[in-house]
């Protein structure tokens, strides 16, 4: 196996015998998520740093480039559905639900796969190193906002 190809813990890297890596051409790096303590505060900071506020929620908000893209979802103390983590972006909710049977099924533990109120659907596990990641699908038209 090349470089990045060695299966971890028993689990083999999609594309090893199969079509392609799940993480190659099929996703994309599409978020990070930060717990803040200041939601305003954030919000005004990441805004001056040219991101544009898509949702706005009392426990969460998303910012992201103004051509759509990638992002950062702000965490407020009182989110409890995740914490801090990265996330890989997926076009279909079908690629994030092979991804969850596949790693299922090499013994993986994951979170259940489930739908949020802003259009996407998503699961959650850890990496090696106890790092949280996220595999979720962004619908084509965009991660959905709740702003007029």
């Amino acid at each position: 196996m090349a470089v990045g190809q060695q299966a971890v813990d028993g689990i083999k890297p999609a594309g090893s015998q199969q079509e392609i890596s799940p993480l190659g051409r099929q996703s994309w790096l599409g978020h990070v998520a930060l717990r803040v303590q200041d939601m305003e505060r954030a919000k005004r900071f990441y805004g001056a740093m040219g991101l544009e506020l898509t949702w706005d929620a009392s426990d969460w908000a998303y910012l992201q480039r103004p051509d759509g893209g990638d992002g950062i979802a702000l965490l407020s103390p009182e989110y409890k559905a995740a914490g801090p983590h990265f996330a890989f972006h997926y076009a279909s909710r079908e690629q994030v639900q092979a991804e969850h049977t596949r790693l299922q099924a090499a013994g993986m533990p994951v979170g259940e796969l489930h739908d949020h109120r802003d259009g996407t659907a998503s699961f959650y596990l850890q990496d090696p190193e106890g790092n949280w990641l996220e595999l979720l699908y962004e619908p084509a038209a965009g991660i959905g906002s709740n702003r007029s």
